[in-house]
C-alpha cells in the first residue's frame, strides 16, 4: 500500500526540508495536462503515460531516476518522492511502480491536482492542489 499525503501537507513538506532530507515534487500527467492546465510550481515533470495510447511508459523508472539524477547532488534513491495527478489515481500507480523499483521514500497526493468531480462532472470544486489555493503556474 502507498503512503498518502493531501495536497496542504506536501506543500508544507516540500516548504520545510532540509538538505539532509531532500523532498521533490513529481508531476506524472501528460505533457499537455502539466503545460496547458498548470501544475505545481517547481513540479518535476516524467508523465506516467500519453495520449492518445494512455499505455504506461515502460522506461517511467529509469525516466524519474534520469531527471532526479540531473537535477539533485544525492542519490535519487535518497530522496523522498512526492507523486501527483490529476486526482491522485495515475500518481498512486507511479508511486506503486516507483516504491517496487527501490524508491525508498514514495507518497501519493491525494486529491491531486485537479481534485474529484462534483455533482456537474466540474473539477477543481472540492478538492485538489488548486482548490487549496496551493502555488502553481502554466507553462
Amino acid at each position: 500500500m502507498v503512503k498518502t499525503m493531501t495536497p496542504q501537507e506536501a506543500w508544507d513538506k516540500l516548504q520545510n526540508q532540509s538538505t539532509s532530507a531532500k523532498t521533490v515534487l513529481l508531476d506524472v500527467r501528460t505533457t499537455m495536462e502539466f503545460e496547458y492546465i498548470g501544475h505545481p510550481v517547481g513540479a518535476l515533470h516524467v508523465p506516467l503515460m500519453e495520449a492518445p495510447a494512455w499505455n504506461t511508459d515502460p522506461d517511467f523508472c529509469t525516466k524519474v531516476r534520469e531527471i532526479l539524477h540531473r537535477s539533485h547532488d544525492i542519490n535519487p534513491e535518497d530522496l523522498t518522492i512526492l507523486t501527483i495527478c490529476r486526482s491522485g489515481v495515475r500518481s498512486e500507480t507511479a508511486a506503486e511502480l516507483l516504491t517496487a523499483a527501490g524508491f525508498k521514500s514514495v507518497y501519493n497526493v491525494i486529491e491531486g491536482f485537479e481534485g474529484d468531480r462534483n455533482e456537474k462532472k466540474h473539477r477543481g470544486e472540492i478538492n485538489g492542489w488548486r482548490f487549496h489555493g496551493l502555488p502553481w503556474e502554466q507553462s
